[in-house]
């Protein structure tokens, strides 16, 4: 006679919500890995992994042919000591301390000035063009008008009784023309943000500020611009990033000439390696940008709390 086995207890059925809850946050989980996935995989093959082979390359002596040899700093040496650098650096943040100031001044202003209207979609169109239209046809027209027989030379030669002005040829006016376009191809965006900042403004602090006798100019100083210092400081920090890193306009406009007059840091660093195949000393040039813009947008977080004001404040 054999002993029968008994057989396993069934563990109570859990409840349905809990049963289904594990499901509901797998898929979930797996909608989340779809979305993010295509641009983790983007971030690390076109920013992480070149960034990687430019810090291998920052110590290293290779012309894409060459074996590769390690040199340790000498390739940050020899670029902190160039004087094409050196002037890259300063036109660079010529640019930005120019074109940064003045396109935010002017996007605000602009921004007001469309609030008060009620048709005002078709201005926006017409700032906002530049900013989807290609930076190549962008440079190519200020290009053509900036030329010394162009629509602007001509106009300030009638105007004034000077001869047409070289804008592109003439080392003292080249970074101001570049400047120029810089300005008018960034201000449709900040026009867009700065006008949705000044719709965002809590109407029931505007209408108190006018129920204590703030007029037009009191209300935009000390209650609208205040709250619209935290976009502001959004918006300095993208364009100063953006600034420091300028390549497309100038290299259609002047290719970083007359005499180097416009020459910025990332031209240099497109100059140095795909124009003499020098990728050590292309690649310590934009470790060396890279710490540049860290340094200056930890500045301006320093300073922030200093001009920034929140609405809970």
């Amino acid at each position: 006679m054999t002993a029968s086995t008994p057989a396993p207890t069934a563990r109570p059925a859990a409840p349905r919500e809990l049963r289904g809850e594990p499901t509901w946050r797998r898929r979930r989980r797996r909608w989340g890995l779809a979305f993010v996935g295509p641009q983790v995989l983007g971030m690390t093959i076109f920013v992480a992994l070149p960034f990687a082979g430019s810090m291998v390359l920052a110590f290293a002596d290779w012309n894409g042919l060459t074996e590769l040899s390690w040199v340790g700093f000498d390739n940050f040496r020899d670029q902190l000591t160039s004087p094409k650098f050196g002037r890259s650096i300063l036109n660079t943040l010529l640019i930005a301390l120019i074109t940064v100031p003045i396109g935010l001044g002017l996007a605000v202003t602009i921004a007001v000035a469309l609030e008060k209207l009620k048709v005002r979609t078709l201005y926006l169109l017409l700032f906002f063009a530049p900013v989807v239209t290609s930076q190549v046809a962008v440079a190519t027209i200020w290009q053509q008008l900036f030329r010394a027989d162009g629509i602007v030379s001509g106009w300030i030669a009638r105007v004034l009784p000077i001869d047409p002005p070289n804008w592109l040829g003439d080392p003292r006016l080249a970074l101001i023309a570049v400047c120029i376009v810089t300005v008018w191809a960034s201000l449709g965006l900040n026009v867009v943000i700065f006008l949705a900042g000044l719709q965002n403004v809590p109407p029931t602090v505007v209408e108190a500020a006018r129920i204590d006798g703030a007029g037009p100019v009191a209300l935009f100083w000390r209650i609208r611009l205040p709250l619209l210092s935290p976009i502001m400081f959004f918006s300095s920090v993208i364009a100063f990033i953006s600034s420091l890193q300028t390549f497309d306009l100038v290299f259609i406009l002047t290719d970083g000439g007359p005499q180097d007059a416009t020459r910025t840091i990332v031209l240099h660093i497109y100059d140095v390696g795909f124009g003499r195949f020098q990728f050590g000393l292309a690649s310590a040039a934009s470790i060396i940008l890279l710490g540049i813009t860290l340094v200056i947008t930890a500045a301006q977080f320093g300073v922030q709390k200093y001009f920034v004001h929140y609405e809970e404040d």
